[in-house]
């Protein structure tokens, strides 16, 4: 009986690549900035909803305490977040097309076939520019959602990206 042969695990693919340390402070940004809106507006309607029952303590006090607790555990899970949103994004461009893989525990990979990419974008906001990174996003055919994006990539990745993936767009239309 011959030994049966077993394709390598994905997490033993070293061909994935990661995004650039320097975009960790945007991921960090996004993650914190939200999750602190959230915090504070969970925190208000808590307080404004318990304020009612506490009288030892004033309105506003308990207002404002709740804001500002529910805010920071908000930030604090942000960057958590963010930090993780960071370190669990990679990419990668084969003979196929492009891969996105994010996550840890809940993993999710997006492959787009050269076949169905329509069109490419790239986006600098200015800290990415600051940075020098930006964000590809492949607009593909036939889906309801049809674009695919991989952000804060290092400018020159997210360039070659861009002229590799067009060139076989353009070699399939001919």
């Amino acid at each position: 009986m011959e030994p049966l042969e077993l394709a390598p695990s994905p997490a033993a693919d070293t061909d994935w690549n990661p995004l650039p340390p320097r975009a960790r402070p945007l991921f960090l940004l996004g993650g914190a900035i939200w999750m602190t809106l959230s915090g504070g507006v969970a925190g208000l309607v808590l307080a404004l909803l318990g304020s009612s029952r506490i009288d030892a303590i004033p309105r506003t006090a308990l207002v404002m305490a709740g804001i500002g607790l529910f805010a920071l555990a908000g930030a604090a899970i942000g960057l958590w977040l963010g930090h993780k949103a960071h370190r669990y994004t990679f990419w990668r461009l084969d003979g196929e097309g492009l891969a996105v893989r994010r996550g840890r525990l809940w993993q999710r990979e997006t492959r787009v076939p050269v076949t169905r990419v329509q069109h490419l974008d790239l986006k600098r906001g200015p800290w990415q520019r600051r940075r020098a990174l930006a964000t590809l996003v492949v607009h593909t055919a036939g889906t309801a959602h049809g674009a695919v994006s991989v952000p804060n990539l290092d400018l020159e990745d997210a360039e070659h990206l861009r002229d590799t993936l067009g060139r076989q767009i353009d070699r399939d239309d001919d």
